[in-house]
């Protein structure tokens, strides 16, 4: 993992620009989602240092502006969820409960597929974690697992 991340990392200095990333969205890779990708893969990990925690918070940054052209609602509910990990990896129940609040909040029309694993797997971890008895874990386990899993594929009407 350290070794695909520096990779990435050195060749997106000799990236040459071309009229299709101007189009940007899905046909580019942009730093931001290479910073939570990172993040993503140290969080999966069980990683919850400080170091990663400030390059979470910088993940979470990346995509809070949605005026930002790289801003998708996805990639900041998943960066919200990984940060949450990382707290949760480190000790900070607290910091965690924080950093996936907004996306409990997401109306039901935001929760894709994609989103609720993501929260499914805050919910895992604090299953796993020394503070699970915490009245605050056991709540947020409780409000995480009434999370809507499944949504029709078309709105109704």
């Amino acid at each position: 993992m350290r070794t695909a991340i520096q990779q990435a990392a050195d060749r997106r200095e000799h990236v040459t620009h071309d009229d299709l990333d101007q189009l940007g969205g899905l046909f580019i890779y942009a730093p931001e989602k290479q910073l939570y990708y990172e993040v993503e893969s140290r969080a999966l990990l069980g990683h919850g240092d400080g170091p990663l925690a400030a390059t979470a918070e910088d993940a979470v940054a990346g995509f809070s502006d949605p005026n930002a052209p790289n801003w998708a609602f996805g990639d900041l509910a998943g960066a919200r969820c990984d940060l949450a990990l990382i707290r949760l990896h480190s000790g900070d129940l607290d910091g965690a409960a924080d950093a996936i609040r907004p996306v409990l909040d997401l109306p039901s029309s935001h929760r894709n597929n994609g989103i609720v694993v993501s929260a499914m797997r805050v919910k895992s971890a604090l299953a796993g974690s020394p503070a699970r008895t915490a009245v605050i874990a056991r709540d947020l386990r409780a409000e995480i697992e009434a999370f809507p899993t499944s949504r029709p594929a078309l709105p109704r009407g």
